[in-house]
């Protein structure tokens, strides 16, 4: 990865991390719309763009930016490694105390961007877009967006309209300890809440699309659903995974044992055949997956342990100590 950073005589107060992915054309209008939004702050800013292995010539049009815009900074991948990896090396790299995060295709405004801030300046740690007026299509954008973010909403507790909108403010403290594997950049709330992170959210602009071709679509949705149930097992059984296989595997282990019992007894004290019954197998199977069950909590239960000692970091998050 090629890197070409631009250092201004103060640290930058505000860090914008753009991930982009073949979004050649909207670049430079982007870049301009960005200056002319934060400019006008007056507080010091640096704007991070991460190519995720673009095949255009996103990358050339990157370097050739970076050499002219002292405030702007770019991340150059060697491949693609997906959308939750950008965000992830755009975080790393903001040294601002105020991250901004948003996408690249111009559909986020730019102008939003002090709202947040302002925003965030009462007190959040978190400040989420609402795109209350979606510029999408229904059926294959907005309708599928409405029934996550309820359903998301609902089973995670976390209630907010626009889970999906990427133009979000964040305290750097939130922004760098933000773990996103995967696709988890759809549940950077949920993950923000894990983390004890005060948040609310704003009506932001949203506009069509003008330049380039969309990455998202309903081929999504599954995926969507695999990442929620992870995060339900995040919220209740990060840290104690035993509980979770555990108490499965013993409901599965005591089934089982029920089941194989009523037909030993049926054999012992009523000379009942039980060799061919369906029944016989299924408790055998209970049985096996009850304690294999078990076995994966204790092995998870083990691992989580090394993780958090090995890498020092704590299972609690610590807002501030009063002396």
């Amino acid at each position: 990865m090629e890197e070409k950073t631009k250092t201004s005589e103060k640290r930058p107060e505000i860090s914008v991390v753009v991930p982009v992915y073949n979004e050649s054309p909207n670049l430079r209008p982007l870049t301009d719309r960005l200056l002319q939004s934060l400019r006008p702050i007056n507080r010091e800013f640096e704007i991070i763009l991460v190519d995720d292995g673009s095949t255009d010539d996103s990358a050339a049009i990157l370097k050739d930016l970076a050499s002219q815009i002292r405030e702007l900074r770019a991340v150059i991948f060697r491949r693609n490694f997906g959308q939750s990896a950008a965000m992830t090396a755009g975080f790393d790299h903001a040294r601002g105390d105020i991250v901004i995060s948003m996408d690249g295709d111009l559909q986020n405004d730019p102008a939003d961007i002090p709202a947040l801030i302002d925003k965030l300046d009462q007190g959040y740690d978190m400040v989420q877009g609402w795109r209350k007026d979606r510029k999408d299509p229904f059926f294959s954008r907005r309708l599928p967006s409405i029934l996550a973010n309820r359903l998301i909403g609902c089973t995670t507790g976390v209630k907010l309209h626009d889970y999906g909108c990427s133009l979000k403010a964040y305290r750097k403290d939130l922004a760098k300890n933000l773990l996103l594997y995967g696709e988890l950049h759809r549940f950077i709330p949920v993950l923000a809440n894990l983390f004890g992170a005060r948040i609310t959210e704003i009506v932001v602009n949203h506009h069509p699309r003008k330049m380039g071709k969309s990455k998202y679509g309903i081929g999504r949705t599954y995926r969507v659903l695999l990442d929620l149930l992870l995060m339900l097992f995040f919220q209740k059984f990060a840290t104690r995974p035993l509980q979770f296989f555990g108490l499965n595997g013993g409901i599965l282990f005591c089934a089982g044992m029920l089941i194989e019992g009523y037909l030993a007894a049926i054999k012992l004290f009523k000379g009942v055949e039980i060799g061919g019954r369906p029944l016989l197998i299924l408790g055998a199977i209970l049985i096996i997956s009850g304690i294999i069950l078990s076995g994966i909590g204790l092995l998870a239960e083990l691992i989580v342990r090394v993780y958090y000692e090995s890498s020092g970091k704590r299972i609690y998050s610590v807002r501030e100590v009063l002396d």
